[in-house]
């Protein structure tokens, strides 16, 4: 390891790989909440984040393990799980008077059609107001399953539109 007075060790979670904390000192500046999504194999969360004295304080969370109180029993490791949490959470949101957030997607590349865009979609659906690029989304095929089911055979598509629409008729759209 490098020794001398002008060596600094850089901060744990930068060397870690976990935070960029050039690129979160601009999203703070904003003074805007904070859309954190968050994906690993088989889930997708979601969050709305503000800064508070005291650290980050979590406002509203969803994920797609919450869509099996929906009625959704697909697979939640793809787009469209991804699409039905953003939903819910935009709903979410904006019953607890949120309306807007900037997009935090952490060190994830910014893949087009990648699922973090299906689920920031699915916010933006719900009526939030997120600054974004309209040509990064998945294609309606993608996130809604039916380009699922026409690689396998299974019924997702016909699931999506029924949490949908449950997800919708709770929040009173």
């Amino acid at each position: 390891m490098a020794t001398g007075s002008r060596y600094s060790v850089k901060f744990r979670r930068v060397r870690a790989g976990k935070t960029d904390y050039r690129a979160r000192k601009q999203m703070l500046i904003s003074r805007k909440p904070r859309l954190v999504i968050r994906k690993s194999l088989k889930h997708t969360s979601m969050q709305l984040i503000v800064l508070g004295k005291e650290g980050d304080k979590t406002l509203v969370s969803a994920n797609t393990g919450d869509l099996g109180k929906y009625g959704y029993t697909g697979p939640t490791g793809n787009s469209a799980a991804a699409y039905l949490t953003g939903l819910l959470l935009g709903y979410r949101a904006k019953k607890n008077g949120l309306a807007e957030a900037i997009t935090d997607i952490g060190l994830y590349h910014a893949t087009k059609a990648a699922r973090v865009f299906a689920a920031l979609k699915g916010a933006v659906d719900a009526g939030m107001d997120i600054p974004h690029n309209p040509e990064i989304f998945p294609s309606e095929d993608k996130f809604t399953g039916k380009e699922i089911d026409a690689f396998r055979n299974t019924n997702i598509s016909e699931q999506f539109e029924a949490v949908k629409q449950k997800i919708q008729g709770e929040s009173g759209e």
